[in-house]
């Protein structure tokens, strides 16, 4: 019986991929790539070096759409890029956005993609306040859909304000919301990734919360590994921190030292990037930092063992850049019919969490159900149970839990059929 069930288990993965396919989307800050500064310049930054370094780093990743920040707003670095570190090897079909630079800037964003798989429709740009926020929209192409009916991907790429102080978290906050107002008569209800360095120190700074709750809900953007927290240097979130890629010791004077203790590098994605609704949907648990281990917390990337990528990589990671770069994987529905198999029944997720107050769950269900929330200790002990009314589509639920102590909790998600769904709750003071 055992066998039986494992043949259609894998029947049944089988049939699905042939109706699917996977973006890879890659995010990454190139620390001013082919700029040359008082502090990074041929010496220390030389882009011939950088190139052999990001190769490693994308013949790994193999990415069909790469954002970049701190690239040089010069047409002719930019084809640099793609033709010495992209398209290499015989591989001649990755094609790139144009260059705007509305601000001015000396370092810009880019967008690169697989052409076989996706087009560029337009570009915008949607600030321009101290650096552009650039907007590309995309669509899926592939020979086996009926011309016009595809699937489209809205990439907005940001680099905020850096800097500690609060005038400069202050300035993130009116690039975010200069964005958001922006995005909001354009793409609401639309596959939209909202990914860059955004030099946040804490998912509590006003920026990270004008997307993530946006005063226009149809516009605000989810962290997909509902992460939010008191990033900077702390050990907690050693496993997504981002920058810095050297500690102070191997530091050269371009790259930031002090070691891997931020999280400044994202790719936020939309609810319908979520659920699927609109043919394209986030492929559980593949958010990544790439070469992320959790093990170089205050240290080099490219110290000692790397538990998750290898030698050659790790160190080139950390030669490349102060950053490391951030990775997710969506699947198109080429029949346009999303009913792909998620080990997460209902794709619930609570946002933000770690909680201090409000607990905020969101979730999907394909028809109307009736549900049940169980509130958990780690023992398993219900301590509260909440009856849901659930209507097909996106489903929201929010509950006062001020009361429960700090600790770890779990959530039961049970519909009245059996499927569950259970999560980790991170109750904060």
């Amino acid at each position: 019986m055992k066998t039986l069930f494992s043949l259609a288990v894998f029947f049944f993965f089988s049939v699905s991929l042939l109706a699917q396919d996977t973006l890879r989307i890659m995010h990454y800050n190139l620390l001013y790539y082919g700029v040359v500064t008082g502090w990074c310049n041929n010496s220390n930054n030389d882009p011939d070096d950088k190139n052999v370094h990001l190769r490693a780093i994308l013949n790994e990743v193999k990415p069909d759409i790469f954002t970049v920040n701190e690239i040089a707003a010069s047409e002719a670095v930019q084809n640099e890029l793609m033709q010495n570190t992209l398209n290499v090897g015989g591989v001649n079909h990755y094609r790139k956005a144009m260059l705007r630079n509305q601000a001015g800037s000396d370092i810009v964003n880019m967008l690169y993609y697989d052409s076989r798989k996706l087009r560029l429709k337009k570009q915008y740009t949607a600030q321009n306040y101290l650096r552009d926020i650039d907007v590309y929209e995309l669509y899926y192409y592939s020979n086996d859909l009926p011309m016009g009916d595809t699937a489209f991907v809205v990439c907005v790429v940001a680099h905020l304000k850096a800097g500690s102080s609060g005038s400069d978290a202050d300035k993130r906050k009116v690039m975010a919301e200069n964005s958001m107002r922006w995005l909001a008569p354009r793409f609401a209800s639309e596959n939209v990734l909202f990914m860059g360095d955004f030099n946040l120190y804490s998912g509590s700074e006003p920026a990270f919360q004008t997307m993530t709750s946006y005063n226009n809900p149809e516009i605000s953007f989810i962290d997909p590994i509902g992460q939010g927290g008191e990033w900077n240097n702390n050990s907690f979130y050693a496993g997504i921190h981002t920058q810095s890629t050297n500690s102070s010791n191997d530091a050269d004077g371009c790259k930031a030292g002090g070691g891997m203790d931020d999280r400044f590098d994202f790719i936020l994605i939309s609810d319908e990037v979520r659920f699927g609704t609109k043919k394209v949907r986030y492929v559980q648990n593949s958010y990544k930092a790439f070469g992320q281990d959790g093990q170089h917390f205050n240290g080099s990337i490219g110290s000692g063992n790397n538990g998750v990528v290898s030698a050659l990589v790790a160190q080139a990671l950390q030669q490349m850049s102060d950053h490391l770069p951030v990775i997710l994987d969506v699947s198109v529905d080429k029949t346009l019919d999303v009913n792909e198999f998620s080990p997460q029944t209902f794709m619930a997720v609570i946002q933000p969490n770690p909680v201090a107050n409000k607990l905020k769950l969101s979730y999907y269900v394909s028809g109307s159900a009736r549900m049940q929330l169980r509130l958990m200790d780690i023992y398993g002990k219900v301590l509260n149970t909440f009856a849901l009314q659930s209507q097909p589509g996106r489903n929201t639920f929010e509950t006062d839990i001020q009361a429960l102590r700090t600790g770890i909790y779990i959530l039961q998600l049970v519909d009245d059929k059996g499927n569950k769904e259970v999560l980790r709750l991170i109750k904060s003071n």
